[in-house]
């Protein structure tokens, strides 16, 4: 039963998704996880005694899964959300131990090593991190709320830990609580809005939709889940109980409010069915392919599966473009990583693939046809450039933050030897002060 139970909490964690690499071994480690500071990668968590963690005690293993530390005594860096589990009961802790050291297969496995430029290659700079930015509490029940409320604040805070994504951070890339799931950019795709705003989150949404797109992938008229979402639909949430999943949607209708100054409506509400194919029907297509307008595109690209009028399939199993949140948000990075990268969730019960047209469409042929759709199916407002599409393709803007942490180093260091030499000058000057009071007395 103890093992069962952990079994489910590391499924409800989503540990599978970065401690296992692309065809490699559950829970082996070697993932790279992509942040502003370079690759990390995850390392093997099976019960191996050579590799993995088949070695640790309960403390050791809670000291890693709460505090960031393993059992060598050095620091995890914040991509392993130990800063969400740290909220996790010891109940908890005590069955995810079990699963991990029973339940799993042991992978003699050993994953490649973290370089991280200076300063972050010190990692006993997470020491002074943790200091400022780790709450160590477990989670404590709020007694006004129902128990409902008290497990889908428990889930969303820890085990699920949708801060993560969901969460804007700070220029030290610690998670902002005064923005706690007001969106945050991951890179590439947005992490969204999924505060109780009615016009920037989903305050809109009702607890059964939620339910629903946790458990299948999509919220019909709304939303549907891609990229890292639709790996957490697919490996974790389509699993987690009915009780689990409505309790974590009494949740997140409560967790407060905040709204983007751009968004003018509901960003599930803009657009409406629209056709203008037949406008373009016996015209000669350009001879560069980059000059194709959005309708040609459209229909080259779109129209099989989305339909003549953006409207969908006819059995839902597509989406319409319109009432789409992936239209009618301002940002429209998840647009442009649709069309790039496809959408590939197979939810529970049903299965939704987009193709990626990464290799077939140029920058110029994405940002037209990105605008053609948020013109006519999406909030006409939001913008797609070819600067933005390059940038996404790329893999994202650059982080500064490395320059930053190491101009920051150098200045600490100056004004430490500063410091340092103007003690020395105060000794020297009063020791010939001394000297000199001793020779005239």
């Amino acid at each position: 039963m103890q093992i069962q139970r952990g079994h489910y909490l590391a499924i409800a964690g989503d540990c599978v998704a970065c401690h296992t690499a692309p065809g490699g071994k559950p829970y082996a480690g070697g993932l790279p996880v992509t942040t502003p500071i370079g690759p990390i990668f995850s390392t093997n968590i099976t019960p191996s005694k050579k590799d993995g963690i088949g070695n640790y005690t309960l403390q050791q293993f809670s000291d890693a899964v709460r505090r960031g530390i393993r059992a060598d005594g050095k620091r995890l860096y914040p991509a392993m959300p130990y800063t969400s589990y740290a909220q996790l009961t010891n109940a908890d802790l005590d069955a995810l131990y079990a699963y991990f050291m029973h339940g799993v297969q042991p992978v003699n496995t050993k994953p490649p090593r973290t370089h991280l430029p200076f300063p972050f290659n010190i990692r006993l700079s997470m020491a002074a991190w943790n200091a400022l930015f780790l709450d160590h509490k477990p989670f404590v029940p709020d007694p006004k709320e129902s128990p409902q409320w008290n497990r889908g604040a428990y889930l969303v805070r820890g085990l699920t830990h949708c801060g993560t994504c969901h969460t804007p951070r700070n220029l030290m890339m610690a998670e902002e609580p005064s923005h706690f799931l007001a969106g945050a950019s991951l890179g590439t795709w947005f992490a969204p809005n999924i505060t109780s705003d009615p016009t920037s989150g989903i305050g809109g949404w009702s607890e059964q939709a939620i339910v629903d797109y946790l458990k299948t992938g999509r919220a019909p008229g709304k939303a549907q889940a891609a990229g890292p979402m639709a790996e957490a639909v697919d490996n974790s949430f389509r699993y987690l109980t009915t009780d689990d999943l409505a309790a974590i949607a009494t949740y997140l209708k409560t967790v407060p409010a905040r709204r983007d100054p751009q968004d003018s409506k509901p960003v599930d509400t803009w657009g409406a069915a629209y056709a203008d194919l037949a406008s373009i029907r016996g015209k000669p297509l350009p001879k560069d392919p980059d000059d194709m307008s959005g309708a040609q595109l459209y229909d080259a690209y779109c129209s099989t599966c989305h339909q003549d009028r953006g409207q969908g399939s006819f059995d839902g199993g597509l989406p319409p473009l319109f009432h789409n949140t992936a239209t009618g948000r301002s940002n429209t990075d998840n647009l442009v990583m649709a069309i790039l990268d496809g959408v590939h969730l197979y939810g529970h019960g049903s299965t939704m693939q987009m193709p990626s047209f990464a290799g077939e469409l140029t920058d110029r042929q994405v940002a037209t046809l990105g605008a053609y759709v948020t013109q006519h199916f999406g909030n006409p407002s939001a913008k797609v450039s070819v600067d933005q599409v390059r940038r996404l393709r790329a893999g994202g803007a650059p982080s500064h933050l490395v320059l930053i942490a190491q101009v920051a180093v150098i200045v600490v260091l100056v004004i430490i030897a500063l410091i340092i030499a103007f003690i020395i000058l105060a000794i020297v000057r009063r020791r010939r002060r001394s000297t000199a009071s001793t020779t005239h007395g």
